[in-house]
């Protein structure tokens, strides 16, 4: 039986007559590495500060670790480290100072600042000033504060925002060995489906407050797989051709576009054109973007 550790139930919240977070269900178990998806403005920040005990809800409520946020906060924040929007750092301090100003106000033991310096990789960056630290760095030691108190669950909010691709790489990379290396179960937000792709687990995808769909990340692939168009000379013939042949496909202006889902499929469809003489000009893949999956989920009605 999966261990739950965020649960939230018709999380709603409204700011007069508008509507951020409507009625979301969140499910997370324990060693999930959770992908937030959402278009800027679709509810994400909002979600998260409740999920952090920030915003109090409208209506629903949040359980982490199987605790009611609305009446257990102080003890349910003790195991959760989060980096909401930029970390915050003095700049004419180092490092490890900036960890210790932390530290103190958390009582967390003094081991503690090299243990979190060891897991972002800043060892041996730990007594320079954070003013010379790249945009990368900075993310790192933002994502160390955040493990200060051993966390079993790590909120990340957009944490590759700004950062060039090495940057990227970095906090990737991090993140992926959360769950496996320190048992740190792992949410995080972004607009970018690309991203969330490349370390993701589960994910959720909100869009306009709602929770449209909801489950492993390789259901999310299939709905985010590539379209494979076709250009030749004469579409709508070459698409009564294909179709009598048994393949699944639609025409728009010049061009087919191929529903099969397999390379194989894709290569016998050319082929057979060329066989029926028809000259391929070109087959290009046409990346569908987020919002056209938000469509396809909503046409689908696949959501919780």
């Amino acid at each position: 039986m999966e261990q739950w550790i965020v649960e939230t139930e018709n999380l709603t919240k409204t700011f007069g007559r508008e509507t951020a977070v409507d009625g979301v269900n969140l499910k997370i178990a324990k060693g999930d590495i959770y992908g937030f998806l959402g278009p800027n403005g679709a509810g994400k920040t909002t979600t998260i500060r409740m999920l952090l005990g920030l915003v109090k809800p409208t209506r629903g409520t949040v359980r982490l670790f199987g605790r009611d946020m609305a009446r257990e906060r102080i003890a349910i924040l003790r195991k959760v480290g989060a980096l909401v929007e930029s970390p915050s750092y003095y700049p004419h301090l180092t490092a490890r100072e900036n960890l210790e100003t932390l530290r103190i106000v958390l009582d967390a033991p003094k081991f503690r600042i090299d243990e979190v310096l060891d897991i972002v990789k800043l060892t041996a960056a730990a007594d320079k000033k954070v003013k010379t630290f790249s945009l990368g760095m900075k993310q790192r030691l933002g994502i160390a504060a955040a493990l200060l108190n051993e966390p079993e669950l790590l909120i990340l909010d957009e944490p590759t925002n700004g950062l060039d691709p090495a940057g990227i790489i970095e906090i990737r990379e991090l993140i992926r060995r959360m769950p496996s290396e320190y048992g740190i179960t792992v949410f995080i937000s972004s607009h970018l489906l690309a991203e969330v792709d490349q370390v993701a687990t589960k994910v959720g995808v909100l869009d306009k407050g709602k929770l449209l769909f909801q489950g492993p990340i390789g259901r999310m692939r299939e709905l985010a797989r590539p379209a494979v168009r076709l250009k030749t000379d004469d579409a709508e013939r070459a698409r009564r051709a294909l179709l009598a042949r048994g393949f699944s496909l639609q025409r728009d202006g010049d061009w087919l576009v191929l529903e099969e889902r397999t390379d194989e499929r894709v290569a016998e469809a050319v082929a057979r054109l060329v066989q029926d003489g028809f000259p391929v000009y070109r087959v290009e893949e046409e990346k569908k973007p987020l919002e056209q999956i938000f469509l396809q989920m909503t046409a689908g009605r696949q959501a919780g």
